[in-house]
């Protein structure tokens, strides 16, 4: 394995471990991961918005 494909294995074992230990202590929650998507989304498929589409999930 190459030495950057090591780093970068480690790299997202790192915040793997970060992102899983932010959901047990909620500092991430259902209603955040909700707005990220919706925001993404919006980020993704602007034209829609512009286009009156709305975007948000579950009402």
């Amino acid at each position: 394995m190459s030495r950057w494909r090591l780093r970068a294995l480690i790299v997202l074992i790192y915040v793997a471990v970060g992102l899983y230990i932010a959901w047990v202590y909620d500092y991430i929650t259902p209603g955040l991961l909700k707005d990220l998507v919706e925001a993404l989304l919006a980020i993704f498929l602007w034209f829609l918005v512009l286009l009156g589409t709305d975007l948000r999930i579950g009402g």
